[in-house]
């Protein structure tokens, strides 16, 4: 399967790699090309525009960074002059009513769209083990089957454009939410003086541990924030995004609203590059 991948971004590269080494013809296209020329080692080829990336693919995969970046990407006029007959598979996070907005200027340039954002990090992605949610028709879910099982054991249809898009700011809302409740309950107990490791112990004998918890101590007790999975920027336009459609739906958000600022003072220290994790020293500044 030849496939047009926009956005080489963490994840991005990741699935690229990916992509390339489950045997599809990758070309990639990066709005830094420098960003992207790494990629060639691996037989990717990489191209400075992104209609010669779409030219002959059999389909288009979007890792832009939010809704902006595919419009100034995929809905140019030299880009949307090409889409006739090709398939858009929008992989992102950007909300619903984007998703259904940008289904439709594909679909009247003759093009197909459907979504299928991916939880998981840089790890899931280079072993295929991302969860991979897809909002679209039963048929396009078919037909797209071989490339979506090359970066995920067990692609799962959610319903129609908008509907996965949902259900993945609802999954990284909860991100947002466990790292700052982790963050500050280690802080207190780092502060009142309890063992960290007599901490940990009882929570994950607890019904209130999560996995999330043990990847991120290490960098929280190193408060090392490099080489991230996913940057802190990149989760704060998640909760704009999510507290937007909550909204929307008439939810309480205040416990989320909360979380908003301490991203927005993490990103001011200049972590906002920097892994999520960061909000640690928002939360428990160094004294």
């Amino acid at each position: 399967m030849t496939i047009a991948l926009l956005g080489t971004g963490l994840l991005g590269r990741a699935i690229a790699e990916r992509l390339q080494l489950a045997g599809h013809c990758v070309t990639v296209y990066n709005r830094t090309t420098a960003k992207a020329i790494p990629l060639q080692a691996c037989g990717i080829t990489v191209v400075t525009r992104p209609e010669q990336a779409m030219a002959h693919a059999d389909c288009v995969v979007l890792m832009l960074a939010d809704a902006a970046a595919i419009h100034a990407v995929l809905l140019t006029e030299a880009s949307l002059a090409i889409l006739r007959g090709k398939t858009v598979i929008q992989m992102g996070t950007i909300a619903q009513e984007e998703s259904l907005a940008i289904q439709a200027e594909v679909e009247r340039a003759g093009g197909f769209y459907c979504e299928a954002p991916v939880l998981g990090s840089l790890t899931e992605a280079k072993a295929g083990t991302l969860l991979v949610m897809v909002g679209g028709t039963k048929r396009q879910f078919n037909e797209w089957s071989p490339l979506l099982r090359s970066l995920s054991r067990k692609p799962c249809l959610i319903g129609p454009v908008g509907k996965a898009a949902s259900l993945k700011l609802a999954l990284n809302q909860l991100i947002a939410a466990e790292i700052s409740a982790f963050a500050l309950s280690l802080g207190l107990v780092q502060r009142a003086g309890v063992p960290v490791e007599t901490f940990m112990a009882i929570l994950r004998e607890s019904a209130l541990f999560a996995e999330a918890f043990d990847k991120k101590l290490p960098r929280l007790l190193t408060r090392d924030y490099h080489h991230p999975n996913f940057s802190t920027r990149h989760l704060l336009k998640d909760v704009e995004l999510f507290l937007k459609e909550a909204t929307g739906y008439k939810l309480t958000t205040r416990s989320l609203e909360g979380i908003k600022p301490v991203l927005e003072e993490t990103i001011a220290r200049g972590l906002g590059e920097d892994d999520y994790a960061a909000l640690y020293e928002t939360v428990n500044p160094k004294t």
